[in-house]
């Protein structure tokens, strides 16, 4: 076999990797549009990947019963809140970690990326919400939009390596014209960081809409303060204590839509920042 013919054999299974891999990925969701549109006996039946009769009244009823609007209100809540403050802290800090000197400075990065190999996962829930009870504010959304604002190792990481590909030289500059360090960044250096903080309030925005656990022990006490992912587990179960299977898909399909539509809006610039991430870092 000649080289052409290996290259034609190497694409080849190249593309059918991909395809599996996408077949993989884009498959729960496809199933959760096509349960949607089910009778909870047609999903529990199995069968047919396809509904035998769209069922669109299921979206009415779980908007109606679940209280949607008010989970609805309650995710974008935390959603907006925890994605302005990862990105302007993450910003923030890996700017001074990166441009700026101060002691301490290689054991405060190095405990940064640690945080992106260690995982205590709901083994710190209960001392943060001990701490949160602490601070009066456990009866609010505030305690789960600040534990996500502050886990950011791996924002810090990317933001970091892309600030290490811009020259030294434009802050260089701005100093000579008598910018301080806080207008350097604000004045220079952000306005070019627009792809990867794309790419972070993106990663942000996914992880503060889909985490279950910390929004679920939170509002264990105030189904009022649900978000949508606690709302949807909760549709499984009905009046009569059966599961309701089909309300339950119903209620994820719409919960997937906000999360389409940003990665729509912000599909150039996460292209961008992460291709020039790659070349930077």
């Amino acid at each position: 076999m000649g080289a052409k013919g290996k290259r034609i054999v190497t694409k080849t299974i190249l593309y059918i990797v991909l395809a599996i891999v996408a077949l993989i990925t884009i498959y729960p969701v496809v199933y959760a549009v096509f349960g949607s549109l089910k009778t909870n006996m047609e999903m529990l039946s199995g069968g047919s990947l396809l509904p035998k009769a769209p069922q669109f009244k299921n979206f009415a009823e779980v908007w109606e019963k679940a209280n949607f609007a008010s989970y609805t209100f309650n995710s974008i809540f935390i959603c907006f809140f925890s994605t302005i403050g990862a990105v302007i802290l993450s910003a923030l800090t890996a700017y001074c970690l990166e441009r700026r000197e101060f002691p301490g400075k290689k054991l405060i990065y190095s405990l940064y990326m640690a945080t992106m190999f260690i995982a205590l996962g709901s083994v710190t829930l209960r001392p943060l919400y001990l701490l949160a009870v602490k601070c009066h504010i456990h009866n609010t959304l505030w305690p789960i939009i600040l534990i996500g604002i502050g886990a950011q190792g791996t924002n810090i990481f990317l933001i970091t390596r892309f600030i290490a590909g811009l020259p030294k030289e434009l802050d260089e500059a701005a100093m000579l014209d008598g910018c301080g360090p806080f207008r350097t960044f604000s004045l220079v250096l952000l306005p070019l960081l627009k792809p990867i903080l794309a790419v972070v309030a993106l990663f942000q925005f996914r992880h503060s809409w889909n985490d279950y656990i910390t929004s679920s022990v939170f509002t264990m006490t105030m189904p009022e303060l649900r978000p949508l992912t606690v709302g949807v587990v909760q549709l499984k179960y009905g009046a009569s204590a059966a599961a309701e299977w089909h309300l339950m898909m119903a209620g994820a399909a719409i919960s997937i839509l906000p999360m389409l539509i940003v990665y729509l809006f912000c599909n150039k610039y996460f292209m961008n920042g992460v291709t020039d991430g790659a070349v930077k870092g």
